[in-house]
C-alpha cells in the first residue's frame, strides 16, 4: 500500500511497510524509514507506486494553470481531492489528486492552508496585491543577479556610484545592493572593501582608508557650520616683551611662543605665552559645542581636520608681526642656579615677532653653538639662556624621576616627518624625513611647556578650581590616565600635570585655559566664576569623551603614516631593507618607521640587525611580508633604552596623536614596566605627522 501524507510542513509519498493500530512504518522514494500517524494520511492508493507517483506529479504539478484553478475553487473551504474532480474530472486518479493537493499546498498566495488536505481560496484583492509583490521581488532578483554578475566580473554597477561607502561602513542589509555586494564578495572569496577598492567604486587604498576614519568619526562631514568669530573679551594689557614661537615649517595651530627679559638686579623673566581662544570662546556657546564635539584636531601626513575653523584658529593663532591675545605664565629665575624665584600668571596682548622654524634652524643651532656662543640665528642671546634653564629643568625632573625608580629619559630614537609632494601627474610623492630627537629647539620647548602644564595645574589645585589632569604611576600597570584632581606624573618628573598649552587644537587645553583664566582674573573666588565647577558632570564627560575620541584620531594617524610607509617602499623600489629586531619577531625598519613582524626571527635577540626581502605589499590590509636574507649578530645593535622604547610603541597604540615632535623628547620608555607619556608637551611639528610605530601583522 502507497500512502500521500503530510510531514513537517510538506506533502510526501511513501510505501507502507507495516502498520501497527494508528501508526504505519512507511519508506520514502529516497529509501528513509519514516513513522506517519493516521491523521496525517491524506490518500491511500496501491498503484502507482510511491517512486513513481513523486516523477509523474512532479511533472502534472508544474502544468497546473494556477490562475484558472484559483476560479475552479470555490469561495468556501474545500478538500483537495473534491477540487480535483472539479479540474481533471470525475475519474481523477492518486496522480491527479497527489499532484493537485501539491499544487495547493505549495502555492499559499492563491490557496490558504485550512487543515490537513483541506484549503480555501484566496480572496481576489489580496491575491492581486500578492501577485504583485511577486512579480516586484522576481524582477529584484533578476536586478540583484545582474548586479553579482557586473561586481563578480569586477565592474561596479551605475546604481553603485553614490552608494559605495554607505554599503561599506552603514549598510542597509536588505538592499539590493548589499545582498549582491555580499554574494559577489563570497563568490570571489573578497571583503566588500578589498571588492569595492578592485571595482573602482573606491578610487584608492588610500581613500579607503581616510573614508572608513570619516564614516566612524565624522559621519557628518568635516565642515564647519557658519560661525561669528569671537573677539576677545576685556581690555586686555599690552605685555613688554616680544615672543617668538618654534615650530615645525608646516604648523599653522601656532599656540605657544616664548620671551626672555633682563631684570633690575641680573635676574630674568622668562615668559611662556599661550594662544588664547578661551578669551574669545565661552561655555555652552556655538563654538564650544564644535570643539566638545571634535575635542581635537586631527593630523596624518599631508592634511588635517582642525578642531575649530580656520578663522577662528587664523584670529587667535601666535602670528608673527601682530600682538595676539594670550595666556601667560612668567617665571623669574635667578640665572647663575636657574632656580624658579617667582611665579606670574596673566591675560595679556603679546607682540609675536618672529615665528621659528625647525627646518631652518635645527642644523644651526647646535648645543655646541648655544655652549661657546657661535652661530649667525634670531634671538640667539634669548635661546642661549632658554637652553640653561631648560638643562636645569630637565635634570630637576630626571631627579624625580630617580627617585620613583625610574632611570633618566634618553632620546635615542627618532622621529619621522612626512610630507606630499605634488607631481605633474596629478599623483602625489612621500617624502620621510628623520629627525633626531632631543634638539635643542626641541628641549627648549618641550621643557618649558612641560613647566607651564606642571605650575598651572598646580595654580588651580591651590585655588580649588578643578582642570583635566594627567597622571602616570612608575610601577605596576598603571598607564597614562586623565581625572578631574591633580596627582603625580611620575614619568614626567613632575608633582601634577595639566594640558594647558595647546588650546587651539586640544578641547582639554581649551577647558583647562578656561579655569587658568578664571585663578588670573578672579583669584580666591575663581571656583565660584569657573565655567566648570567641583565634581561638574560635563567636566568628568568630557574626560572619558576626550581619551576614546583622542584614540580614534591617534589610530588613524597611525594607519595613514604606515600606509604612506608602505607607499613609500614601493615608490623607491626597495626590494631590501635593514631593520632592527625588538622582540617575538617584530622589526622595526631602519629608514623609515615601519613595524611589522617576521615570524621566523621570533627567536631572534633584541637589537640583531637584519636584512630583509620585502615580498608583496598590501595597502588595504597594511601588510608586508619579508623574508630574512642575512642576520648580522652583535652588529649595530641599538641601546637598551632606544629598544625599549620601541617595543613599547610596537605594543601600544600612541596616547596622542598630536604629540609627535618636539615635546617627544620627554616621551620615554620608563624602567620596570612604567608606561612611556606620549606627547609629554606640546606637540610642535604636529602637521608633519611624525610617525608613531604600530605592529600590524605582517607575513613571513
Amino acid at each position: 500500500m502507497q500512502l500521500l501524507f503530510e510531514e513537517g510542513g510538506e506533502i510526501r509519498a511513501g510505501t507502507v511497510l507495516t502498520q501497527q493500530g494508528e501508526a504505519y512504518q512507511v519508506e520514502l522514494p529516497a529509501g528513509k524509514r519514516t513513522k506517519v500517524k493516521s491523521r496525517d494520511v491524506l490518500l491511500q492508493f496501491a498503484q502507482p507506486s510511491a517512486i513513481e507517483l513523486v516523477r509523474q506529479t512532479g511533472e502534472m504539478t508544474a502544468e497546473i494553470d494556477l490562475d484558472f484553478l484559483w476560479e475552479c475553487a470555490p469561495e468556501t473551504e474545500f478538500g483537495f481531492a473534491e477540487l480535483a474532480t472539479e479540474y481533471y474530472g470525475a475519474d481523477a486518479g492518486p496522480v491527479q489528486q497527489a499532484a493537485l493537493a501539491m499544487a495547493l499546498h505549495g502555492n499559499p498566495v492563491y490557496f490558504r492552508r485550512k487543515g490537513r488536505g483541506r484549503y480555501q481560496r484566496a480572496p481576489e484583492d489580496q491575491l492581486k496585491a500578492a501577485l504583485a509583490a511577486l512579480e516586484r521581488k522576481k524582477q529584484q532578483a533578476l536586478v540583484q543577479a545582474e548586479y553579482e554578475e557586473q561586481l563578480k566580473a569586477l565592474t561596479l554597477p551605475e546604481s553603485f556610484r553614490n552608494k559605495v561607502l554607505q554599503l561599506l561602513f552603514r549598510p542597509d542589509k536588505n538592499s539590493l545592493e548589499y545582498k549582491a555586494m555580499d554574494a559577489a564578495c563570497t563568490a570571489l572569496g573578497m571583503s566588500p572593501m578589498r571588492l569595492m577598492v578592485a571595482a573602482g567604486g573606491v578610487a584608492s587604498a588610500r581613500a579607503l582608508h581616510e573614508a572608513k576614519f570619516l564614516a566612524e568619526c565624522f559621519p557628518k562631514g568635516t565642515g564647519f557650520p557658519e560661525v561669528d568669530v569671537p573677539e576677545p573679551s576685556g581690555d586686555l594689557p599690552v605685555a613688554d616683551v616680544e615672543a617668538f614661537s618654534i615650530d615645525d615649517v608646516t604648523t599653522t595651530e601656532i599656540d605657544d611662543a616664548l620671551s626672555v627679559t633682563e631684570l633690575p638686579g641680573g635676574n630674568l623673566r622668562i615668559g611662556i605665552h599661550i594662544a588664547a581662544p578661551a578669551l574669545g570662546i565661552r561655555r555652552s556657546e556655538p563654538l564650544d559645542a564644535i570643539a566638545r564635539q571634535r575635542l581635537s584636531t586631527v593630523y596624518f601626513p599631508g592634511d588635517k581636520i582642525t578642531m575649530l575653523p580656520d578663522a577662528v584658529v587664523d584670529r587667535y593663532t601666535l602670528q608673527e608681526g601682530r600682538r595676539c591675545p594670550a595666556l601667560s605664565l612668567y617665571v623669574t629665575v635667578e640665572p647663575s642656579h636657574w632656580q624658579v624665584l617667582g611665579s606670574e600668571t596673566r591675560a595679556e596682548m603679546v607682540m609675536i615677532a618672529a615665528n621659528l622654524r625647525h627646518n631652518l634652524l635645527d642644523d644651526v643651532i647646535t648645543e655646541a653653538s648655544l655652549a661657546d656662543g657661535t652661530g649667525d640665528y634670531p634671538f640667539r642671546a634669548q635661546l642661549t639662556r632658554l637652553w640653561h634653564f631648560a638643562g636645569y629643568l630637565h635634570d630637576e625632573r630626571q631627579k624625580a624621576r630617580l627617585a620613583s625608580g625610574l632611570r633618566p629619559e634618553s632620546h635615542n630614537r627618532a622621529d619621522y616627518n612626512f610630507y606630499l609632494d605634488d607631481q605633474s601627474d596629478g599623483s602625489q610623492r612621500v617624502r620621510i624625513e628623520q629627525r633626531k630627537r632631543g634638539s635643542p629647539l626641541d628641549k627648549i620647548v618641550a621643557e618649558l611647556m612641560i613647566l607651564a602644564n606642571s605650575m598651572w595645574g598646580k595654580l588651580l589645585a591651590d585655588n580649588g578650581v578643578p582642570g583635566i589632569y594627567r597622571t602616570q604611576k612608575a610601577w605596576g600597570m598603571h598607564r597614562t590616565r586623565m581625572q578631574t584632581y591633580p596627582a603625580p606624573h611620575e614619568g614626567l618628573g613632575v608633582a601634577q600635570y595639566a594640558w594647558s598649552t595647546s588650546p587651539l587644537r586640544r578641547y582639554v587645553d581649551l577647558v583647562n585655559q578656561w579655569q587658568i583664566l578664571a585663578v588670573a582674573q578672579h583669584g580666591i573666588t575663581a571656583k565660584l566664576v569657573a565655567p566648570f565647577k567641583p565634581k561638574d558632570a560635563d567636566l568628568l564627560a568630557a574626560v572619558a569623551d576626550f581619551e576614546g575620541t583622542y584614540a580614534a584620531y591617534a589610530d588613524h594617524q597611525s594607519t595613514m603614516e604606515r600606509y604612506w610607509c608602505l607607499r613609500w617602499l614601493q615608490q623607491e623600489g626597495r626590494e631590501r631593507m635593514m631593520a632592527t629586531v625588538l622582540k617575538e619577531g617584530a622589526v622595526r625598519f631602519t629608514e623609515i618607521p615601519l613595524v611589522t613582524r617576521v615570524p621566523e626571527l621570533a627567536q631572534a635577540l633584541r637589537g640583531t640587525q637584519v636584512l630583509l626581502e620585502i615580498g608583496a605589499i598590501d595597502e588595504i590590509s597594511l601588510d608586508v611580508s619579508c623574508r630574512v636574507l642575512e642576520v648580522f649578530a652583535g652588529e649595530g645593535a641599538l641601546p637598551e633604552e632606544e629598544l625599549e622604547s620601541d617595543e613599547e610603541a610596537a605594543e601600544v597604540s600612541a596616547e596622542a596623536a598630536a604629540e609627535m615632535a618636539a615635546e617627544q623628547a620627554a616621551e620615554q620608555s620608563a624602567e620596570g614596566g612604567a608606561p612611556t607619556e606620549e606627547g609629554a608637551g606640546d606637540g610642535k611639528g604636529d602637521e608633519a605627522s611624525a610617525a608613531r610605530d604600530t605592529i600590524v601583522p605582517g607575513q613571513g
